[in-house]
This record gives C-alpha cells, structure tokens and sequence, in this order.
C-alpha cells in the first residue's frame, strides 16, 4: 500500500513539515501527540456579542460569521461542549496519569482541512491526533488494511473516515471497530441510536451539532416541523431519529422537489444535507425559522446565501467528535477494569454404568473459545484460538489486572501413588465443576499439559475421568498448542549449538574462529548483542573488534567444552529407551568428535521447567541464557548464552509461555500450561497460568492446581520452589487418597498391570485401612502442616469402596489433623459429587493460615537436602558419595549455594525403596549425584539411580489407538 503522508504532529503551536511516505514514531508506531495537553492549554473564554450589544437570536443561519449574534451563540456552544469534554478528559486521568485520547483521522489525499479544523479542537480539549493520508486513488484495500492496523492499536481511541462517499464501502464499515467508530456511521452503531442504546454506540457528531443549535433555538421547537432536505443515507437517518426523539416533527424533500419552495416556507426549522451548490434563497425562509447550513467549511461558494470561506458547523460538530472520543476512551478504560463472570454451566447427564472417558468427553459439546473468555471476563484481543476450542491467553491480563486482589489458591496432592491410582486430576477438574457449575463460585483449574510419551505407552492421559474431565480429551492429551514441541526444538537447538561448536573449535585457530564468529558485512565488522554480553562477562570492556588483543580474541572464542563433563542431552517426546544412551559424531564429517551422549523425554528438559517457573517473558529469556550446558577444561560453567543461542530459544519459545485455555465437562474454565515431571522436576504446572488465574476469579474465586505424585515429591517441590520464585501462598491443600491405595500402604499385596485385583482390595478390609491411614496418610498429612497450611482429605470412591471403608478413612483423616475429609463421587456423578468437598474447601480457605517454608536456601546444600530427608521422608540421615560432595562444594564455589532443592528420587515410596509403602523409618538416604538446573533454579540431588527416558511396555497403549478416516475420529486413545 502506498502511503502519501502521515500527519499531525505539532509541537506547541507549530506545524512541523512532514515529507510524503514519512511516518511518526513518538507517541505510538504510528501516532505523535501534538504536544499540547490540557495541563498546559489555558482556554481563553471569549465573549463575542452583537454590535448593539444586545444578546444575539439564533435564527438564520447558525454559525454564519455575517452575522456577530448568532456567531456568539454559536461559539457559545462549541465553548460549552470543550469544556464538558476537557473536564472527562481531567477525570479520566486522575484515575489513569498515562492515558492520552487519541483521534486518528483516514483520508484520501493530502488535504489539510480536517486535520486544522480537528488540531484546533484538539489543542483547545488536550486531545492527541494522527492523521493518516492515503494516495487519492487509493484501493479499498488499502483502507482496510490501514482499519486493521488503527483496530488493533490500543493508543486510537477514535477513528474519523475523511473519505469519499464511494470510498466507504460495507467492507470498510464492516471493518471499522464499532468501538473506535466515533463517527457512528457503522452499521451496528446506527442500529443502536435508531434503537435508543448509545451506552455502547456514538451519535454522528454532526447529527448531534445539528440538534444541539435546534434545540438552543431562541424559540421552542419541541412540537414543530423540522424540515430534513437531502443527505439521503446515515446522516439524514441519524438526524431524524435525534430530531423525533426531542419531540420535533420531521419531514423530508429532495433538492429536486417541485414543492421544496413550499415545504422550506411552512417549515419552523430547515436542515440542509449535502448542500453541495445549492441554496435556499432568502425570500424562501419564513421570518423566525431557523436554517441550518450542512456544509463543508472550507469549501468556498460565493453564491450560497450567507456563506464564506468560514462558515458552517465544523467546529462544532469537531467538538462532538472529539467528544466522543473522550467518550470512546473512557469506555476502554473501563473495559480494562475487571469484569465480573457470566458463567453459562454445561448440563451433564451422567450415565450408569459410566462409559469410556473418551465417549463421555465426545457427547459433550464444549462451548466456543470465546464465548468462554468472554464469560471469564478476558478480552478478545487479549485471546489467541487455536480451532473451536482452545485458545492461547496473552500475559498482557497480568498487567491489565495488576491491581485486582487474587483469589484463593488451592492445591490438589495425593498420599503416595501406588499402581492402583489416586485420582488428583480427576478431583482437581470435579472440585472447579463442584465450585463453579454447583455452588456458583469463580473458580480456575490449572494443570499440566501432559507428554506423549505415557500417552502412547502405559500411563494413558491426564484430562482426568468419567464425569470430571478436560474437554475435548483428544486435543488436550495428543499435541495441544504445540508448547511441547517448542521445547523440544529449542532443546534441541542447543544441543546441536554444543556439538558444532567443539568440532569447530578443534578445526580452527583463533583467527578463522573469530573471523567466522564475528564476519565482515559490506566491510564492517561489529560484535552482536549476544557477543557483547560475553565479553563483559569475560571482563573486557571493549565494542570493537578490531582493538580485541590476540589473547582477547583467544578468550572469547574458545568455549573449550570439557566432552565428559557435558550436562545437556536432546529429547524426544517419546518413550524410547534405546536412545537413554547414544554416540553421536561418527560420520567421517564430523571429523573424529565422537562422544557418548544420551536422549531424555521432552519435559525432562530444563526448558519445560523454566516454562513452568518463568513469570514474564524477559524472566523466560534470562533463565534460558542462564542455562550452564557443561564445564570448560578450565572447570568454567559455560551458559546458553555462552553459545550465542539464547535469544533464538526465546523466540522459539514466545508463544509457549502464553497459558491454553479449555474448559471441563461443565463448561468451566481451564488452564493448561507446561508438564515437568515431579520425580526428575518439581512436577506442577507454570507460576503464569496460576497468575493469571488468581487475577480472573476475583477475590473471591478459587484457583484449583495440582502438584504431581505423592504430596512428600511434588507438593514439597510446590511449596520450596515454585512459591518461591512466585511469591504466592495456598490457602488450603487437598490430599488426595483411595481406599485401594490405602489398603496396599496398610500391607496389601502387590498388584501388577493388567491382572486381576487381590480380593484384598475388592472386599471389604478394615484392618488395612486401618493400616494405610495410619502409616502414609498420615505422613502425607504432617507434610502439609510442616508448611502451616490446613489440610482437607478427598476420599475418591470406587465403586469396590464400602461404606464402613470410606466412613474410616474420613474419621482416621480428621484424628490426623486434617481439617475435614469428605467422600468424592466426581467420577461418576461430575460438579454434584464433589459438592460437600467445594463447601468444606471454601470454608477452609476461609481461616487464616501461617505459611512457611520449610528450609532457609542460605543454608548449605547438605543442610537443605538433609531438611528435606529427615523432616520430609522420615529419613535418620542421608549419604553423600563422593561425587556428590564434590559436586556440592563445586556449586558452592560457582555461587549456586543459596538455590532451593529439587529431589530426584522414586515417587513409589516415601523412602529411596519403591517397594517400601506405608511410612518406613530408620533408613538413611543415599544421594548418589548431586546435578544443577541454573536456569530453571534449583539443585537437584539424585537418589538411586532416576532415568529421564521412559520404555515403552510389552504392550503399550497404541494398540488401541486408531483413527476413523471417514469421521476423522480417534478411537481407543482411553
């Protein structure tokens, strides 16, 4: 598209010239203020009177300047209107500072006349212009294309269409934001002033000029005839309906009527549209009547009765529309404003016995994306779909909502998790369906987003179950947004960035490193930002290239990765256990750099889990170059940044960092966002999703997210770190547990996939019960009081549970100190059975609470890890190898002493020993490694010996898996 001119910035009172196809910058890309704000502007009130000094009549031609009278009224009443409007303009910035209305005005050609009529106004109120002059042949698509870019521009707050009649099109009106349509002249805009609804629509500021000289009219109107002549289409429309709805009669003619003579004289007032060369002879106008002139003022017509070079209504009618822009303002300032929710519930009809978790998800038909963040109060520009029904939600809400308090925060643990299953996701998704669909609270599930790899092999997905799931299930189970692949790409990014750099290393000298590092483009040679930051880093203080020395030049270019001590594997996010070891280089291109490395899946990576801590998008790409990849011979921990890739991560990774938003059975709102595993991570969803959340449901509303495994693995890492790096504190945890999983921490048998239950976990058994609350639940309870919160127990029934098993579990529970505990019947019966728990929740989440963390990270990393083992585990003691007091001393030295903790051990067991159930003592924990994520921000002692690429088993789910390709649907995935 061609642009002939953009106009409009003024400093002080002088015009600036602007040379064809420039752009402003200072105010926005696109916008510049014209410099004088309403702070500075002292309007002057001119008193105007007649030459007789007699008050002037308002009949005639209004705003005629032959007449001194009625130029007075006239003025009188542009005074009037800027002054109402600079006093909107003053109380819109005692509440916002910052905010500057902004007016952009859509022309066709270089004409300045509306930009001086518009600047003059604007000075006078404190308004801000641009001016935006397309070529005079300009397309229609051109215009569009500019509409778009004014729609999306959150600095317009108006847009005034200065084009010709033929150029606006129902295209360009159907572009036009009806918000920014301050001109009324949208076909949504209009419908509302014909219905009498301008709460959300604009008054033509003509038509609104138009009434108010009518109305000031030094006779009453109310009750007479107002003549309409011409101006077929919005702007008679418009007036008409303005006229009639003040009490006036309306009729109209056409400049070409034979009786236009007759109907002029028996009018009490005449309004003349589109005047164009035409003219009301005097002798035509009856005495008292009054005429109004709708005509450009700046178009020049010696014969038009009364009318100069200056006449007409335009500063008026840019008083309007300036007006209205202020108008327009206001209004967006208060959409910024938190929105109260509107939640529509989708009904369930729960069957029995309860079908397939796929069949129930697919009998469902969730709501449309936006109709759901609509009802949640997010804003549609803040909103990203991707398809019908999930959508990418902007971190631009955080600042939006910075001042709306947050609402409560729960978290969902579970006792130690035995092959039979605990269910949290499938309460997490029942207690936001009980909370919302059922006691009318708002409130948020936040969960991660799971991997492929259990997918397709044994563990199957993470929507949840029966009647308590995330829909739809394929897409939340299979790719979702793509985050996962994103990590992988970036993951694996650096990864080939390690490899090639040791082999170039080793074939270069110094020299032809450098001159390839840093290349000469047209004959000049720079440092890129990235580089820069390594060489202060390296303590050089210097920009140029060419004053580096030849040591220098040594230092920076040589990395000098030590291939033993390389921390950073790929991933593939799949279970694939012959790539737990690999050799990579052994084709004879790589020239000899050959060395073991290895796969792990794609959430292991500590990409995921800076996902999941980051709480910003430059947060994200400073923990992404913080990453240490390896040691350099030296023993120098070399960085992301070090390779020069950590700004390529961040982009690769900007769309990730952004929550999904999908919805439950029951049409409440979800968030899904990041997956780290809890045995070789911390195992929770991201700080950003439960930001965000925390601001949606208002202060009353509950935030629902879950912490993996057992609440000894990953409510701990919930508290000691994510906590941390988000500064947020639950109010309530609820622990998760089963009759089954009880019984087998009570002394139960052991129990295999696939085969049948031991009737000690189909019949009834008190004893064992007994036994597993006794033991682990117990445990799991004292855990959460370690960190001063109140605990509420969800027993999850099955439908092998007696009543004698539940009614123990729940008194044992409350004698352990939970602050309730309550059967959960979610899986079968959705929102309803989980009911009781949502009450025994909100009035939990009530009382007050004395957090704390559970360890100091200024205390040494033994003391940390030993914290964690003896208060935690029920260790006696833990064990260091030798590698690990080495490694511990050595993070130490590099200044990572004061991170928190991220065990890695086995989630089957509260000890080391994944056959030890119940809560074992007297054991000492071994810590075999101790190992750093320095981007993502914690240590991560190992111990036993922990994989990060899962097998796949004999035989996996995908048997199962199969898609239809008439209907295109999947069956078998649960």
């Amino acid at each position: 598209m061609k642009l002939a001119l953009i106009r409009s910035a003024y400093m002080s009172l002088r015009a600036h010239q602007v040379r064809p196809g420039s752009r402003f910058t200072g105010f926005s890309r696109r916008c510049l203020p014209i410099g004088i704000t309403s702070s500075r502007l002292s309007l002057r009130a001119a008193s105007a009177t007649s030459s007789t000094g007699t008050n002037p009549k308002l009949t005639g031609n209004f705003g005629v300047q032959s007449q001194k009278g009625d130029e007075s009224d006239y003025d009188n009443h542009v005074r009037k209107v800027v002054q109402s409007t600079r006093e909107a303009i003053v109380t819109l910035q005692k509440r916002n500072p910052a905010i500057q209305p902004l007016l952009a005005i859509l022309q066709a050609g270089e004409d300045d006349s509306m930009l001086e009529i518009n600047k003059k106004m604007a000075v006078k109120i404190g308004l801000n212009i641009t001016q935006i002059c397309l070529v005079k042949e300009c397309s229609e698509d051109d215009i569009v294309e500019e509409l778009l870019k004014l729609n999306d521009d959150p600095k317009v707050h108006g847009i005034y269409l200065h084009l010709p009649p033929a150029s606006i099109t129902s295209r360009v009106l159907n572009t036009l934001k009806p918000e920014k349509d301050i001109e009324g002249i949208s076909d949504l805009n209009m419908g509302r002033l014909i219905r009498g609804d301008l709460s959300k629509g604009f008054v033509p500021p003509l038509a609104s000029a138009v009434l108010d000289l009518l109305e000031n009219h030094d006779t009453p109107l109310e009750g007479k005839t107002v003549l309409l002549v011409g101006g077929e289409g919005p702007l008679q429309l418009a007036v008409q309906c303005l006229i009639e709805r003040s009490g006036m009669v309306t009729l109209k003619s056409h400049w070409s009527s034979k009786s236009l003579q007759a109907q002029v004289m028996q009018a009490d007032a005449v309004v003349l549209l589109d005047v164009g060369n035409m003219y009301v002879p005097p002798t035509w106008i009856r005495p008292g009547a009054a005429i109004i002139y709708c005509k450009p003022a700046l178009e020049k017509d010696e014969n038009a009765f009364g009318l100069s070079s200056k006449s007409g209504l335009e500063s008026l009618t840019a008083a309007y529309r300036t007006q209205n822009v202020v108008r327009s303002c206001s209004r967006w300032l208060k959409g910024q404003e938190y929105r109260p929710w509107h939640l529509s519930s989708l009904k369930l009809q729960p069957l029995t016995p309860v079908p397939s978790d796929l069949e129930i998800s697919r009998a469902q038909i969730p709501k449309p994306v936006d109709q759901l963040a609509e009802e949640i109060g997010l804003l549609p520009e803040e909103l990203e779909a991707y398809g019908r029904s999930k959508a990418k939600v902007r971190l631009s809400v955080l600042e939006r909502l910075q001042s709306q308090p947050n609402g409560k925060y729960i978290l969902v643990a579970g006792i130690t998790p035995t092959p039979l299953g605990e269910g949290k996701s499938t309460v997490t998704v029942g207690l936001v369906q009980a909370l919302s669909a059922h006691l009318r609270l708002n409130s948020f599930a936040c969960l991660r987003q799971p991997s492929q790899g259990p997918t397709f092999g044994v563990k199957g997905g993470a929507a949840g179950g029966g009647y308590a799931q995330v829909i739809p299930m394929e897409e939340f189970n299979l790719h979702l947004t793509g985050d996962i692949h994103a990590i992988t790409a970036a993951n694996n990014l650096v990864a080939a960035a390690i490899d090639a750099r040791m082999l170039h290393e080793a074939t270069q000298s110094d020299k032809a490193l450098f001159n390839r590092l840093v290349p000469s483009v047209n004959g000049v040679r720079k440092f890129s930002p990235i580089q820069i930051s390594r060489l202060q880093r390296l303590g050089i203080r210097k920009t140029d290239p060419a004053s580096l020395t030849p040591e220098e030049i040594n230092a920076f270019v040589r990395l000098d990765l030590d291939p033993s001590k390389i921390t950073w594997q790929r991933v593939v996010d799949t279970n694939d256990r012959f790539l737990r070891k690999i050799t990579v280089g052994q084709a004879s291109s790589e020239k000899g750099q050959i060395r073991e490395t290895g796969f792990d899946i794609a959430v292991a990576s500590e990409i995921m889990a800076i996902l999941a801590l980051a709480d910003s998008l430059g947060d994200m790409k400073n923990r992404l170059a913080r990453m240490v990849v390896g040691t350099s011979r030296s023993g120098q921990p070399i960085t992301a940044e070090d390779l020069g890739v950590s700004g390529a991560l961040a982009v690769l990774m900007k769309d990730a960092i952004k929550p999904t938003l999908m919805q439950t059975l029951e049409g409440t709102p979800v968030f899904v966002h990041a997956g780290p595993f809890a045995n070789i991570a911390h195992g929770n969803s991201s700080v950003l999703a439960d930001k965000l959340a925390l601001k949606l449901v208002g202060q009353d509303g509950f935030v629902v997210t879950e912490a993996g495994f057992g609440a000894d693995i990953g409510m701990e890492k919930f508290f000691n770190i994510k906590c941390r790096a988000s500064g947020l504190r639950p109010s309530v945890v609820v622990l998760v547990a089963t009759v089954r999983a009880l019984k087998m921490h009570g002394g139960g048998p052991n129990v295999s996939a696939g085969a049948p239950l031991p009737r000690e976990y189909t019949d009834e058994n008190l004893s064992l019960v007994a036994g597993g609350c006794r033991s682990n639940l117990r445990k799991q309870i004292q855990i959460a009081h370690l960190f001063g919160v109140p605990v509420v127990v969800a027993v999850n029934v099955f439908k092998t549970d007696t009543q004698a098993e539940i009614d123990l579990v729940c008194q044992i529970a409350k004698e352990c100190g939970a602050s309730d505990a309550l059967p959960c019947n979610h899986w079968a019966q959705g929102g309803r059975g989980c009911s009781e728990l949502a009450q025994a929740v909100k009035e939990a989440a009530s009382k007050p609470s004395d957090y704390q963390f559970l360890y100091n990270t200024e205390m040494s990393i033994v003391e940390k890890i030993r914290t964690i083992a003896q208060r935690v585990y029920g260790a006696d003691d833990i064990e260091l190898s030798p590698e690990a007091k080495t490694k511990t001393d050595y993070y130490h030295q590099q200044g990572y002493g004061s991170l928190p903790i991220c065990m890695a051990k086995t989630h089957l067991s509260l000890s080391h020993m994944p056959d030890k159930k119940g809560a074992p003592t007297g054991f000492v924990l071994p810590i075999r490694d101790v190992r750093a994520s320095i981007g993502a921000g914690f240590i991560y002692p190992l111990v036993g010996t922990m994989s990060t690429m899962p097998g796949l088993p004999t035989r996996p789910c995908f048997y199962d898996i199969d898609l239809d390709p008439v209907t295109e649907e999947i069956t078998g995935l649960f």
